[in-house]
């Protein structure tokens, strides 16, 4: 099991929209999420800076492959046309990164 970090800024006037389509994510997208072995997901929230923190475990052997299955599905997609235009990308992101991947630098169980 690998835990990820990422992080993404949230533009301000499209928070409640983001607030409002996380409460109610699709349910084929959280299924999709678990077949391409991602479990333990949150996103967290820091205003008033309106920067999102994702979480997640992954839990595959192939996480390139997962990834490049997950962004191919026609729903999955459809999922990130609502809620892309929401996310302000950090210019200091890797390229071809939208959510900023994070370097794991402390973890305790």
């Amino acid at each position: 099991m690998q835990r990820m970090g990422m992080v993404i800024g949230l533009e301000p006037d499209k928070i409640a929209q983001y607030r409002r389509l996380h409460a109610t994510v699709w349910p084929d997208i959280l299924a999709l999420i678990s077949e391409c072995n991602i479990t333990n997901y949150s996103i967290f929230l820091k205003e008033p800076e309106n920067l999102l923190f994702g979480y997640w475990e992954y839990a595959g052997t192939d996480f390139d492959a997962d990834m490049a299955r997950m962004a191919a599905h026609p729903r999955n997609k459809e999922w990130w046309s609502v809620c892309m235009p929401c996310q302000k990308p950090l210019a200091t992101r890797r390229q071809g990164e939208w959510w900023a991947m994070m370097e794991e630098v402390f973890h305790h169980d």
